[in-house]
């Protein structure tokens, strides 16, 4: 089974997706509303693709890249960041699909990328001989697009056929085309679907059950699809079957198919909200509501047993499980109404420390991802019987991240990888039905930097109302405590998304190496310690997140490991509104700031493409007493003319369909038109990635450290 993470996954990185470019359009109309903060003078910047706004981000990319690719950082920067984005030795990261291993690989000469293919025993060659099965540049080059990847849905256990997922300049909304994977091409008259946020399946090899843009009225609020449809080959996709729909103020409406050896097992569901369900298990008879709490998690199925992770405690009778806990409900008793969750079985505990951050499934075994005290584990569950399920360490490492990366329902087999700041990451395979010494190092990433200078610890300091906030920092051993060393703090601090320990590559390189700092925070909002950790920084306690940043960097200063001239900090998506806020609150603590592709109008998000799917996280800035909260931190309504900032430097994207580059554009119109100095660049394409390919990336990441050095260098 693939990961399934939480509502949608975690788009809003990360998260929520986007809507259709019908929504798009529907931004232009939203600008002639005559609500009270829809004085701003800036509201035109939210129609994204008008030429008026184009050319504001146009003039504004002018002055950034005139001063930052004529700095005398850059040039040495770019090449480094080059020389690793297209080195030859990188590893090609590969996934399972039947008998091969799969990878999307770009280079210079493929920057739009190939997907490709080789066997498990080519696989472990130096240089595998991969066969070429989609050539990106080469379609998009006939087709006159600029495709990005978005991946592939591959109908098992024979994987055939699959639903290839294309984007237009990296948008989240997608075209799927069938293809036929034996023979490498598009199907002529397969399943074809237009560009929108779309949800398809795999029912059988001619029926797919889909949700996405059928016109008006079949969208939610958030943009997501709201009605789910059987379509049957040779069907027309408007002439389908409805399944099922929710309500335009739910999140979406889509199905979760689980493909075993055995049997499938079908599942409709209702996305409420970021952080609620309602999942129905299907048979031809009928549709069963699954009996339990809207926030648990679903995980699928596995020997006949539904999993769960459960998010908030959960009493049954005399026993509370434990928020944190993995549960399974056997199939067979979903049906006995109020008896059904005294069928519950416990498979996983968490402590104060640790706590699962995924779960996945083999034809015979359960792997978790879990995080124990911020380090990454694996764990192996197997059914011995009812009510009995064996646990056992697979062990990679002492100190890093393990992490389960692919895996089936078909083999035991599983690819995991293994990594820290400081070791280059590495490809494991392993077998879950054997022991510890099956486990094989397929591929291990060359050093991209000198990490025997440097070193990694973990320190903690107190927020304002006393909680402990952990971050990591990594820096040079000959390194002194003088405030004067250039300092990258960065970090997220929402959806429950936990920040760990991951190789630096090009931070190692163009920071690190030369002197730099590097700090992550594992401050609240995440999901480091859990759900509880995530839950005390949402909705009104928002600003929990913002004083466990400040706290970070004060201690950073009180410890004379930096100093504000010498301090940045950085952030993208929720993590820009991160920076963003916190640097209008404490604009005094620093000299930099990478505010990436960020929220800033808190007073509107909700109003811009996807982000009515947040408010569960913070909260709906149109209920009297929500906005009053929002209303004191949101970086937009905040920044005043009468204080100092450092520099700022914004980054998004036109083609960001998830987070609405309005965020990005309408702070620095205000800031600019406020006579503060700043930065900004758009790409005009990317998404919510910020790049669509790998030269764009090269680009987006020399600038910010080349932005870094010059703001924080000695």
């Amino acid at each position: 089974m693939r990961k399934i993470l939480t509502a949608l996954g975690l788009l809003l990185i990360i998260l929520a997706s986007s809507c259709s470019s019908k929504k798009l359009v529907n931004q232009k109309v939203a600008t002639k509303e005559s609500t009270k903060e829809e004085k701003d003078p800036f509201l035109w910047l939210e129609e994204i693709e008008s030429p008026k706004s184009l050319e504001f981000a146009k003039k504004e990319n002018e002055k950034t890249l005139s001063v930052l690719k004529n700095d005398p950082h850059f040039k040495s920067i770019e090449v480094d960041i080059r020389k690793i984005a297209l080195a030859r030795d990188r590893v090609p990261w590969a996934y399972q699909l039947g008998n091969s291993l799969y990878n999307f690989w770009q280079d210079e000469t493929n920057i739009r990328g190939l997907w490709r293919r080789t066997s498990f025993e080519n696989y472990e060659n130096k240089n595998p001989n991969w066969e070429i099965v989609l050539d990106l540049d080469a379609l998009s080059k006939v087709e006159n697009e600029n495709w990005v990847w978005k991946g592939a849905n591959c109908f098992p256990p024979k994987y055939e056929r699959c639903l290839i997922s294309l984007s237009r300049g990296g948008k989240d909304a997608t075209i799927v085309r069938e293809f036929d994977l034996p023979g490498k091409f598009f199907v002529k008259n397969g399943f074809e679907i237009p560009e929108a946020k779309t949800s398809a399946v795999w029912a059988d090899l001619n029926t797919l059950y889909v949700g996405t843009d059928f016109g008006p009225d079949t969208t939610t609020d958030s943009g997501y699809p709201r009605i789910l449809k059987s379509w049957k080959r040779g069907q027309k996709i408007n002439e389908t079957e409805e399944l099922f729909h929710v309500d335009k103020k739910d999140l979406s409406a889509g199905a979760y198919i689980e493909y075993t050896t055995d049997k499938n097992y079908q599942f409709f569901v209702r996305d409420i909200s970021f952080f609620e369900k309602q999942v129905w298990f299907v048979t031809n008879e009928q549709m069963t509501l699954l009996p339990m709490p809207n926030d648990a998690q679903f995980y699928g199925v596995h020997k006949d047993y539904i999993l769960y992770l459960l998010r908030s405690d959960l009493t049954v009778g005399n026993v509370t499980y434990k928020s944190g806990s993995v549960v399974a409900l056997p199939i067979s008793k979903i049906n006995e109404n109020s008896r059904a969750l005294s069928f519950l079985e416990l498979i996983f505990i968490p402590t104060t420390k640790r706590f699962i951050s995924n779960l996945t499934t083999t034809k015979n075994h359960i792997l978790l991802d879990i995080i124990d005290n911020i380090q990454g584990k694996i764990l192996k569950f197997t059914f011995k019987s009812p009510k009995h399920w064996e646990s056992e360490n697979i062990s990679l490492g002492k100190n890093g991240v393990a992490s389960i990366e692919s895996a089936n329902n078909e083999t035991d087999i599983f690819l995991s990888t293994y990594t820290d700041f400081l070791t280059p990451p590495s490809l494991v395979f392993g077998n879950a039905s054997l022991n510890q010494k099956t486990l094989k190092v397929l591929k291990k990433a060359p050093s991209r930097f000198n990490e025997i200078e440097l070193t990694s610890e973990q320190l903690f300091t107190k927020s304002k109302d006393g909680t402990v906030i952990p971050y990591f920092i990594v820096h040079k051993k000959t390194w002194k405590k003088d405030g004067k060393n250039p300092t990258l703090l960065t970090g997220y601090g929402g959806f429950e998304v936990s920040e760990q320990p991951h190789y630096l590559n090009n931070a190692g390189k163009v920071w690190a190496e030369k002197g730099g700092v590097y700090v992550l925070a594992n401050i609240r909002g995440g999901g480091e310690f859990g759900a509880a950790w995530h839950q005390t920084a949402v909705r009104e306690n928002r600003q929990k997140v913002f004083d466990d940043f400040i706290a970070i960097a004060e201690d950073l200063i009180r410890q004379k490991i930096t100093s504000p001239a010498n301090l940045g900090i950085q952030g993208g998506s929720n993590g820009g509104l991160l920076v963003g806020g916190t640097f209008v609150q404490r604009p005094e603590l620093f000299n930099a700031v990478l505010c990436e592709v960020p929220l800033l109008d808190m007073l509107r998000y909700n109003k811009l493409l996807a982000g009515a799917s947040w408010m569960d996280e913070y909260g709906n800035p149109d209920d009297p007493k929500m906005r009053e909260v929002i209303a004191k931190y949101s970086p937009y309504q905040n920044v005043l003319q009468d204080k100092s900032y450092p520099e700022v430097f914004f980054l998004t994207s036109t083609k960001d369909d998830r987070v609405h580059p309005g965020h990005a554009r309408k702070m620095v119109a205000k800031m600019r038109s406020q006579g503060h100095p700043l930065f900004y660049f758009e790409n005009t394409e990317g998404g919510h990635g910020g790049s669509a390919n790998i030269e764009q990336r090269i680009l987006w990441n020399s600038l910010e450290y080349t932005y870094l050095w010059k703001k924080l260098g000695l």
